[in-house]
Order: structure tokens, then C-alpha cells, then sequence
């Protein structure tokens, strides 16, 4: 009883993640239901968005009921938007929509973060109250909710996916879902719910009634994008995170400089195999169940630019922020008003949160050049809003991963850097070089820039990336003893990131070479090769067990 109590139960250290063998106890019921009902397209859609609430309710609790209150209510404005023959209903029901899912995502990721810059610039002590938590505590009995703000698991992700159907709907570009367990379906799928990537309505609806095939090859290729997600989470994140650079990054004072250098170019290594691992893991679930979710990553660290990264790295992510924000302030046609005013709240906000009076001085400088320059110099009308959109995006990027001066810094040097790039490419020498002395140098200079971003993305407070980098530069201490002595402690730790570079900068046409030639194999063969491989992982790191990284976001 105490077994099935648990099961039934949230608790936070019993969640349903890929790498827990309670998800694919789970995983496998699901399958098993879903073989007997897979032909029958309502009935499969109600199943799975049951299983993927019971999957979130698993992973967060209570917040299920918001998730729960999320569905109807967009599922209805959806409605709304796509009501017809009412263009100006149609409009008010979009803004309605998108007020409300960014509200809410306002409220949950940024709630503690104003109120604690606002009360540092106004001298006041304002707290944060909890009002969902009051409402469902006297709803549900005290004690139901904590009274402290938590950010739901996955609240990032849900509410893009909520605003881009709203908006594809406004755009004519989908119809609003006549069957309300479709939508919610297309929302919860739990393969992608709670940490990508971002799937389009457009792309996944059309799915849902479509007839389940699963060939030979596919099978084969699912079971490989889950091994390969659970090779690269459980040994290249979490093993050289837990015995490498946590402990660096944690203290780099207690380091010489070349050592934290090292680390941050491991914790590139980490980031991308914990994230690529979950939507590889996500990817490959999906195929089994006969739902294609899109590439999210395609070998980013082989980018030979801070725009070829881009274009690589958290694709869907990439691709939402281009259609629903670059595009829509002018992408690199034409100035809006929408560039002007998100300029200026940008800057409110830098403002707001390092108090710069400054701030204002120089956006009023830069708008009078601004100003002058568009009227009489007819071809800044183009890259000047080019370049101002494309800062806005990524900025709104950095600021998509937590309210924090450090991600905006982050993505303002992203930003800065491919403006930068989209002036230099014209002029480049080797833009066009295709000898791989020029290509590696490219390669290495891309990934360095990244990994220096990085600093600001890792290390949270807002002096922190200053204060390591001055360690790296000030201690140094590149000698010959002090090599060997952290050659000697860490040297299975380093073979480990050169072979997680090494594997991530194969030809792609090996690695597909690799899988149709796992994919003829027998399938008991198959599985038992996944299985001893699954286990000696499992048994190499057992004890160093992180949460995916995204799910903070």
C-alpha cells in the first residue's frame, strides 16, 4: 500500500524524469495501453493527455491545476481567435490570450525578482504574497500550497507553445482545435513538456490522426536517440559536472586561472549534452509512441560563427523567437513602433535593475543620432533596424532564461556579436574558405566566444563573472608542476571532455552510418546490447545524479 501510495503521490525526489527508472516503468504501461487503443484517435488523445497531467502532477505537484486552467483557458480563446467572420473579436481575444499566458509567466519567473529591485530603488519593503497559494489553501485546506512563489516545472516552454497556437491561429496559418483533448494533447505531450523542444501546433496536430507505424529502422533509430541522450546526460553532463566542474566553478579561487579556463570549456561540453540529451531522449520516446518531434540541436560546437552557432543550437527556441518577435518588429525590412518602444524597455529595465541614471542619458543621445541619421541617410533605414531587432531578440533571449543582469549581458553579447558578424562577413578574407585549417580556426574561435559568454550564464550573481575572470587572468599559473599536479587528479575527468568534443565533432554521415548499421542488427540483439550499455552506465555514475538543467527554465 505504501508502494502504490507513492506512485499516486507527488514527491520531488520520486519525479518522472528520463533518467529514473520509474519513467520508464511508466513509459512502458503507457506503451502497453496505447498498442490497444492507438487505432481509435479520441479515445488515444484523451489517454495521453491523461498520462502527461499525471506525468507533470508527478514532476510538479499541485501545479498540475494551473497547467489544468492554462488548457481550457487557451483552448477557449483559441476558439475565440478563430471565431469567424469576426475580425475585431478575433483580435481582443488574441490579446486576451497572449495578456494572460505572459502574465502568468511574469508572475512565476519574475515575481521576486521586481519586487526586490523595486524596493532597492525606491527605498520601500514591499513582499511578495502568494495569492494562488492563498486561494488554494482556503480552497483546499492550509498547507495545500507552499506560500512561497515556485517556479513551475516547464512554465517557459507551456506558454510558448500556448501563445504560438494562439498566434498561428490569428494568422490563418492553423485552425483552432474543434476537439478539446487534441490541443490539450498537443500541449502536455510529456516527451516535450517540461523542457522542449518547443513544438509548433502546426507541426504536431496533423499528427494526431494519423494512423501508428513504426518501421524496423525507426524502431531502431528511436532506441538509439535514447541511448545516446542517456550517454550523454549521465556521462558527459553529470559525470564531469558532479567530479569536475561544479567543484571549479563552485570555488575558482581554490584553482590556478587555467584550471577554471578548463572548466568553462567542460561546462560548454555539459551544457550542451545535458539539454541535447533530454530532447534526443524526448525525440526518440516520441518516435516510439509514432509522433515526429523536430530537430532541437544539430551540432552546434561545429559551427564555423556566432550565426551558424545560432542556427544550430536550440532550434526550436531559435526558430519561435524569430516568427514571434524578430518578425513581427520589422525582422530586417523595415523599422516599427514595436522596435522603438521594446528598445526603450530594455533600457527601463537595465535600468531598473542597476540603477544607471546614465541608462538615460545615452538612449536620449543615441535616439537623437538615431533620428538624424534615418532621416537623411536612407540606407541605415535597413541595418540600423536590423541590428536594433535582432539585440531585442536576443536579449529577450537571455531574459527568457531568468530575470537576472547576467542573462541579459549574455544575450546582449550574442547579439552584439552577430550584428558584428553580419557587417564582418562582407569583408571576411575566408567567409567562403572551405580548407579545414580555416574551417578549425573558425570552429575554435566560435566556441570560444561561446564558452567566454558562458561565464555570465553560469555563475549567477551579478559580480561573480568579473571576479572569476579576474582569477583566471591573475592566477593563471601555468607551469609545469602545477600541469601535472591537476593532470594527475583530474586526468580520467579530462580524456572524458576530449572524447565528448571528439564524438560531437565526427562527420554527421559516420554517425548516420553507425545507425543503420545498429539498425540491422536482430532486435534482441538490439535490446540486449541497449541494455548492458544502459546498465554499465548507470553503474559508472549512480551517485552523481543532477536534475536536467533546463527544467530552471
Amino acid at each position: 500500500m505504501n508502494r502504490i501510495h507513492e506512485l499516486f503521490s507527488w514527491q520531488q525526489q520520486e519525479s518522472l524524469l528520463f533518467t529514473r527508472l520509474d519513467f520508464w516503468l511508466f513509459f512502458l504501461a503507457v506503451m502497453a495501453v496505447f498498442a490497444l487503443i492507438h487505432k481509435r484517435y479520441l479515445l488515444r488523445s484523451i489517454f495521453l493527455t491523461g498520462v502527461s497531467l499525471f506525468f507533470y502532477f508527478k514532476t510538479s505537484g499541485n501545479f498540475v491545476l494551473l497547467l489544468g486552467f492554462m488548457l481550457l483557458f487557451n483552448y477557449l480563446i483559441g476558439r475565440g481567435v478563430g471565431w469567424l467572420d469576426r475580425p475585431k473579436w478575433n483580435k481582443g481575444f488574441l490579446i486576451a490570450g497572449l495578456i494572460v499566458n505572459l502574465a502568468g509567466l511574469f508572475y512565476f519567473k519574475y515575481a521576486y525578482f521586481f519586487t526586490d529591485a523595486f524596493n532597492a530603488q525606491f527605498g520601500t519593503d514591499y513582499n511578495v504574497v502568494n495569492q494562488f497559494a492563498v486561494i488554494g489553501n482556503e480552497w483546499f485546506g492550509k498547507g495545500s500550497f507552499v506560500d512561497k512563489i515556485l517556479v513551475p516545472m516547464g512554465v517557459s516552454f507551456f506558454t510558448f507553445h500556448n501563445i504560438s497556437y494562439l498566434v498561428d491561429i490569428s494568422r490563418k496559418e492553423i485552425p483552432a482545435a474543434k476537439n478539446f483533448f487534441d490541443y490539450a494533447f498537443y500541449v502536455t505531450y510529456f516527451p516535450h513538456l517540461i523542457a522542449g523542444p518547443i513544438v509548433r501546433a502546426r507541426d504536431f496536430i496533423p499528427q494526431i490522426h494519423q494512423p501508428y507505424q513504426l518501421s524496423k529502422y525507426e524502431f531502431s533509430w528511436a532506441l538509439w536517440m535514447i541511448g545516446k541522450g542517456l550517454l550523454k546526460k549521465l556521462v558527459f553532463a553529470d559525470y564531469i559536472a558532479v567530479h569536475f566542474i561544479d567543484k571549479v566553478l563552485d570555488a575558482p579561487g581554490s584553482y590556478p586561472g587555467f584550471v577554471g579556463l578548463i572548466a568553462m570549456f567542460a561546462y560548454s561540453l555539459q551544457i550542451y549534452a545535458d539539454f541535447s540529451g533530454y530532447t534526443d531522449m524526448a525525440i526518440g520516446v516520441s518516435k516510439l509512441m509514432g509522433f515526429d518531434l523536430l530537430e532541437n540541436f544539430k551540432s552546434p560546437y561545429k559551427a564555423i560563427s556566432v550565426a551558424d552557432f545560432w542556427r544550430r543550437w536550440h532550434k526550436s527556441l531559435g526558430s519561435w523567437l524569430r516568427d514571434y518577435l524578430y518578425i513581427p518588429l520589422g525582422g530586417n525590412q523595415k523599422g516599427s513602433w514595436g522596435t522603438a518602444i521594446m528598445t526603450a524597455v530594455i533600457l527601463g529595465f537595465l535600468y531598473f535593475i542597476t540603477g544607471w541614471v546614465e541608462l538615460w542619458y545615452t538612449y536620449g543621445i543615441l535616439l537623437l543620432i538615431y533620428l538624424v541619421l534615418w532621416q537623411f541617410w536612407k540606407a541605415f533605414r535597413t541595418f540600423a533596424v536590423r541590428d536594433l531587432n535582432l539585440l531585442i531578440t536576443m536579449i529577450v533571449g537571455g531574459l527568457w532564461h531568468g530575470a537576472s543582469q547576467n542573462f541579459v549581458i549574455w544575450g546582449a553579447m550574442n547579439g552584439a556579436a552577430l550584428v558584428i558578424y553580419n557587417y564582418w562577413k562582407r569583408i571576411s578574407p575566408y567567409e567562403h574558405a572551405t580548407n579545414w585549417p580555416v574551417r578549425a580556426w573558425r570552429i575554435f574561435l566560435t566556441l570560444t566566444f561561446i564558452t567566454f559568454t558562458r561565464i555570465w550564464f553560469r555563475l549567477p550573481e551579478a559580480d561573480q563573472p568579473l571576479k572569476f575572470l579576474t582569477i583566471v587572468t591573475e592566477q593563471f599559473d601555468w607551469t609545469d608542476q602545477t600541469w601535472w599536479i591537476v593532470w594527475n587528479t583530474y586526468q580520467g575527468i579530462f580524456y572524458l571532455i576530449f572524447l565528448g568534443f571528439l564524438t560531437h565533432w565526427l562527420p554527421q554521415k559516420w554517425k548516420d552510418q553507425t545507425v543503420l548499421f545498429f539498425s540491422k542488427w536482430p532486435m534482441p540483439v538490439q535490446a540486449l546490447t541497449f541494455a548492458v550499455a544502459v546498465f554499465v552506465m548507470y553503474q559508472a555514475v549512480s551517485d552523481t545524479f543532477k536534475a536536467f538543467v533546463y527544467f530552471q527554465f
